[in-house]
């Protein structure tokens, strides 16, 4: 039952050949035995999944099934969860439990899923390894031997779906989030349109950059879980009324005559990149033009720009949201000798030196000296990247690139914060331009690893994103089950 994806489980679970208790009792088996090696969950809830699957039975038996009745997935741990611990993988919210359901939770609750428990991640969603969060870091189970990263900041969803402990899992993209982890791990990751998903309940990190998503094993899991995610909510002054919905398998889009315009980025021609992620690019390019895709060179003059940009505009938005967090009403507070001591020494002990790092230089560019300067600057280099996607879109229907330089590192690996930053430069440009962009696996690079490439669309072409990925996840052909741990 653990190799089913998410599509092939919903077939038999409505076939009757495996019922939504056993599904659930194979996954907390695994996480029982696995999930301390992969310390993939901060929180497991192993009696809510119990009780989830067994209503899912029920409301089967009954006729009355849901949209993904009986699915075991992963929340990260981003989500407030009404009644279950919400840490944002923070000491300052460690025991934090709140008395509400973020909408994506709620959703999925609405679809019948079960809840398997909170996913780890980076301390507020700031970091690339996931290094950063309270609790430590996730494990790649490519090979588990070598400690390798399964990235950031949804490096617990993506450990738990790539080594059989979730079905599938949500994730939230603030500058690469879903899509970095989910390449060097095997999965497919989407970023949808900023809006799509709903942010209430959502822990902040950068407001305007926030976008939950999915992650799952295929590409038809992700376009399911989506379905279940997407819509307006009313409690989201970002949330926009523009819908999405399918059920799988997605149909082509190429082939048979049909004809598609994939552009490729000219500024990253020059960006260095491993030697088997050049390879593997080729090699789907050259499959998308077999399948009757022509190939154009478009530009966005300002993408090499975007990292300089996305880490000052991230960092201001941060340091707005997390001012909340003062030990007065919720979470960690410790005494001080005045009420301006407690703020400093609750802040001090329940923030991390990444997020520090981060709140110091967004208050650094918020200042009256520093705000022309940089935050102004920012948002008029994030304006000129939006709309040259908007001109690159009159010249092609979707843009292709790489979602990562290479494969997962190790999680000791010794890179100084900007090293850190600079991993992000193949994704933070579609977060400040807020477009639709899905990691699919592209291959296996020469060291056994796997590699992702994105595809990226214009605003509410989210669909063709996900339709155009299907079609490289089908070239690529790859069995993204880790040796080390799905035992085939």
């Amino acid at each position: 039952m653990i190799n089913l994806t998410l599509t092939e489980s919903l077939q038999k679970l409505n076939n009757r050949e495996i019922s939504a208790v056993e599904l659930t009792r194979a996954y907390l088996e695994r996480i029982e035995k696995y999930g301390t090696d992969l310390n993939c969950y901060i929180t497991i809830t192993p009696e809510r999944a119990m009780a989830d699957a067994a209503a899912s039975d029920a409301r089967r038996s009954a006729g009355d099934a849901k949209f993904l009745d009986g699915a075991p997935i992963a929340m990260k741990d981003l989500f407030a969860t009404r009644g279950i611990r919400t840490t944002a993988a923070s000491r300052m919210l460690e025991n934090f439990v709140p008395e509400y359901e973020s909408t994506v939770s709620q959703k999925f609750i609405d679809a019948g899923t079960v809840l398997l428990g909170k996913a780890n991640l980076d301390e507020f969603a700031m970091g690339t390894f996931s290094k950063t969060s309270f609790f430590g870091a996730p494990i790649n189970p490519w090979q588990l031997d070598k400690q390798l990263t399964a990235g950031g900041s949804s490096g617990g969803s993506t450990s738990a779906v790539a080594s059989g402990l979730a079905i599938a899992a949500t994730g939230t993209d603030t500058g690469g989030s879903i899509r970095f982890p989910a390449a060097i791990t095997g999965m497919v990751g989407m970023k949808p349109t900023y809006g799509l998903c709903s942010r209430w309940g959502c822990v902040a990190f950068a407001s305007s950059l926030d976008t939950p998503g999915p992650i799952a094993r295929t590409v038809d899991d992700a376009a399911l879980m989506l379905s279940a995610m997407a819509g307006h909510d009313p409690k989201d002054s970002t949330s926009s009324t523009n819908d999405f919905t399918c059920t799988a398998p997605l149909t082509p889009i190429l082939g048979d005559g049909k004809k598609l315009r994939i552009g490729v980025i000219k500024e990253f021609t020059d960006v260095k990149i491993s030697d088997d992620m050049k390879t593997l690019f080729e090699k789907r390019i050259s499959d998308l033009k077999s399948m009757g895709a022509e190939i154009v060179e478009v530009s966005i003059p300002n993408i090499l720009d975007a990292l300089a940009a996305y880490y000052i505009i991230a960092p201001a938005e941060a340091s707005s949201n997390l001012a909340r967090y003062d030990g007065m009403r919720y979470g960690l507070r410790v005494e001080g000798s005045d009420l301006i001591d407690t703020y400093k020494k609750t802040r001090a002990a329940g923030f991390g030196d990444e997020v520090k790092r981060r709140m110091i230089i967004g208050t650094a560019v918020l200042s009256s000296e520093s705000y022309d300067v940089y935050f102004m600057q920012a948002a008029r280099v994030r304006r000129m990247i939006s709309d040259s996607f908007s001109s690159a879109f009159e010249q092609c229907d979707l843009i292709v690139c790489p979602s990562s330089a290479g494969t997962a590192m190790p999680l000791a690996s010794d890179l100084s914060p900007l090293e850190y930053y600079a991993l992000d430069l193949f994704t933070v440009a579609m977060n400040l331009a807020g477009i639709p962009a899905c990691s699919v696996p592209c291959g296996l690079a020469t060291n056994g690893l796997p590699l992702g490439m994105q595809v990226v669309g214009p605003r509410f072409d989210d669909m063709r994103v996900l339709q155009l990925a299907k079609h490289i996840e089908t070239a690529a052909n790859i069995d993204n089950r880790p040796t080390t741990i799905m035992g085939k």
